[in-house]
């Protein structure tokens, strides 16, 4: 075998790790609210358990209704749901983290009817009062949050029971990962793997 093809299965390996070592998927489940079928410019109500991944009251998901065009994907949550409880609405979903691992957390958030409208969240140590709403524009929330625990809750719950407001999509948890120290030490090791074969090559 070739000097200049070790060299190439080498690297290849090793940027292998690497970028397994970095790349991360969205813990959260269904957090952009596509998976229950909503017809084009309708709406409709789900009981949290139907509505995968999510969990606590019901959940109304929109689908271009009234020219709301969702931020990702097709649909849309309006935290405020259907029916009328008397109480508020919360939807929570659980997912399993790594004490001391980093995480990146993001959602989008548009108001229906009211500037005045705004909900809780809090997900690990965050906690906030989301009440900057526009009417027809989305803002997205990015923070991130380092996991004290083995599983982790991210929870959205109105301030007020009534039945509009709140629009809520791409909903996302990503854990911040970097090369690890191993990975780094296999790369260093290989490039000077690779030097020294081509010195040798060369003598």
């Amino acid at each position: 075998m070739s000097v200049k093809s070790i060299g190439v299965k080498l690297i290849s390996a090793v940027m292998g790790l690497v970028l397994a070592a970095s790349a991360s998927a969205n813990l959260i489940v269904n957090g952009g609210f596509e998976d229950n079928a909503v017809a084009s410019g309708g709406w409709n109500y789900f009981s949290s358990a139907n509505v995968n991944g999510w969990e606590g009251s019901n959940i109304e998901i929109w689908n271009h209704l009234n020219g709301v065009v969702a931020p990702e994907g097709n649909q849309h949550a309006e935290l405020n749901a259907h029916p009328y409880t008397g109480g508020v609405f919360s939807i929570y979903q659980s997912f399993a983290t790594a004490i001391g691992q980093t995480y990146d957390v993001s959602f989008f958030y548009s108001a229906r009817t009211s500037s005045n409208e705004s909900f809780t969240f809090s997900v690990g140590s965050l906690t906030s009062l989301i009440d900057d709403h526009v009417v027809g524009t989305w803002n997205q929330y990015v923070n991130s949050f380092v996991a004290n625990a083995a599983s982790t809750t991210i929870r959205f719950t109105t301030t007020d029971n009534g039945t509009l407001g709140n629009f809520l999509d791409g909903i996302s948890v990503v854990g911040v990962k970097v090369p690890e120290s191993s990975s780094l030490a296999l790369l260093l090791v290989g490039l000077l793997g690779m030097g020294a074969m081509r010195r040798k090559a060369r003598a």
